[in-house]
């Protein structure tokens, strides 16, 4: 890729920086974060999510995995050109709201973090478990924790982008593969596509489709994705959407391959689909129905799912642990480097990531922080659109990267799909 010679602040010293691509074939070329955002965004949960629309009710609800995806997009766009028109992070717009955006967010990675690590570590354990049963499955679990973390602690972002492309390129083969396999009704899957129906006393699966598709804390990520690859400024604006078209048109791919498989091979059969252990029961219908080939190519897809998430948070989230923290030391960002996976607070929180949720594997979640963190939890969708609206449409923002009124239009919805689930989720822990 070409270079040019650009300074960025005067008292930084001059840097080679690429230049952005100006075809659709050099930017398709040039794609990388928004690979990793699809590998990252959909995990066990989402394709768990998709199954169980299918097996409950067809092809039906293809155009809620669609229009989930269209919504991430948005979400994700909005933040990618907030990193690239503004030059700061989202954490520096977060404290401009106010310290209880910044105390808040602090609070819920310590929370989400400790939760999570163990939740992504079993995951993964339970896939490669059921394929090879040599250790219990606490051990499977410690592996995958340890090899996440040796990863980001020794690697760069490039090795960590390649190994999660090659992850995505075995989901394709592997998901995409179980969808063809089943020989899913054309007609069927497009009518689902593009004629939104809901069928009565599914409302809240449709919503739990339009608000999980790939949604969780590691979007806030994304920005920093975009700094590891050295895209820097307003040009790159254009590079990024097709970035993130890829990213989420890919995760919607993914999504609507399990909703095939469901509809096609578990609607009106009578078998559910519940937790990941419902991935390993499918697994074996599978081998079945087509032979032990069939179910191991649906195993290495759903742990490919698994650890490719993990992946993604142990490298994404303690890029906004370490802002976190500098931010709270009151740090000038125009005067010191990025943050990298080198601050002592990116390697604290992975570190945090990675050890004390092994406790979780032996001992569960007590009851206390379970409750804090799917509160917090709750709030953090829409937290993130309202944040975005309020952001993107200030002073703060060059008025030629403000919200145009389509985006704004879908953030208030999100804003209003997100702030229902939370209050529905809400509900049920209380």
């Amino acid at each position: 890729m070409k270079t040019e010679t650009v300074t960025q602040n005067p008292q930084v010293k001059t840097q080679s920086q690429p230049v952005p691509p100006t075809t659709f074939v050099g930017k398709l070329k040039t794609v990388g974060p928004g690979f990793v955002t699809a590998a990252t965004g959909v995990g066990t949960g989402d394709l768990i999510a998709a199954l169980v629309a299918g097996a409950a009710f067809g092809m039906m609800y293809g155009w809620a995995i669609l229009l989930g995806s269209i919504l991430k997009f948005f979400l994700t766009e909005g933040m990618g050109r907030w990193h690239l028109a503004t030059g700061t992070t989202m954490l520096e717009g977060w404290r401009a709201l106010g310290r209880w955006a910044t105390g808040y967010f602090g609070v819920y990675s310590i929370l989400w973090g400790f939760s999570y690590g163990a939740a992504a570590m079993s995951t993964s354990a339970l896939m490669m478990a059921t394929m090879f049963p040599i250790m219990p499955l606490w051990a499977w679990a410690i592996v995958h924790g340890l090899a996440g973390f040796l990863l980001v602690w020794t690697g760069r972002y490039g090795l960590f982008e390649r190994i999660m492309i090659v992850l995505i390129g075995v989901m394709f083969i592997t998901v995409v593969g179980s969808a063809v396999l089943v020989m899913p009704d054309v007609g069927n899957l497009l009518t689902g596509l593009v004629i939104p129906k809901i069928e009565s006393g599914s409302l809240l699966l449709v919503l739990g489709l339009l608000g999980g598709v790939g949604g969780t804390i590691t979007m806030a990520s994304y920005g920093y994705w975009l700094q590891e690859k050295n895209w820097r400024g307003k040009g790159w604006v254009p590079m990024m959407r097709v970035d993130t078209t890829v990213g989420y048109g890919i995760t919607a791919l993914f999504t609507l391959s399990l909703l095939i498989v469901g509809a096609e091979f578990l609607f009106g059969s009578g078998v559910e689909i519940k937790g990941e252990q419902g991935l390993v029961t499918l697994a074996t219908l599978f081998a079945a129905e087509f032979g032990s080939v069939a179910k191991w190519m649906f195993l290495i897809g759903a742990w490919s799912a698994a650890f490719s998430s993990l992946l993604g948070v142990w490298n994404g989230v303690p890029y906004l642990f370490a802002d976190f923290v500098r931010i709270v030391r009151k740090k000038k960002n125009n005067t010191e480097k990025p943050v990298s996976e080198k601050d002592p607070a990116y390697r604290f929180y992975l570190c945090w990531l990675t050890f004390p949720p092994m406790l979780l594997l032996f001992f569960g979640k007590p009851v206390a922080i379970v409750i804090i963190y799917g509160a917090l939890g709750a709030l953090f969708m829409p937290f993130l659109a309202i944040s975005l609206l309020w952001l993107l449409n200030s002073k703060r923002i060059d008025k030629d990267y403000q919200n145009g009124w389509v985006t704004n239009s879908v953030l208030t919805g999100c804003v209003l799909l997100f702030a229902y689930l939370g209050v529905m989720k809400l509900i049920d822990m209380f």
